[in-house]
């Protein structure tokens, strides 16, 4: 089994806050959001590894911002 723990992901959920501050922070902090692409190709690269190979955790995380 394979534990993939993606960053911050592109989705509309900054588009649904209600509260405008809370919106305005959530779209700010997901201004370097990797899209959901990204997140699919860690799957497709650990379901493609061999029966031999033990691909327990994948961390993916944006390349820009202070992170």
């Amino acid at each position: 089994m394979t534990t993939i723990s993606p960053g911050v992901v592109e989705s509309e959920l900054a588009d649904s806050i209600t509260d405008p501050g809370a919106r305005d922070v959530m779209r700010e902090f997901r201004r370097i959001a990797l899209p959901a692409a990204a997140i699919a190709r860690a799957i497709k690269f650990a379901a493609e590894e061999p029966d031999d190979v033990d691909l327990s955790e994948i961390i993916v995380r944006p390349t820009a911002g202070e992170f």
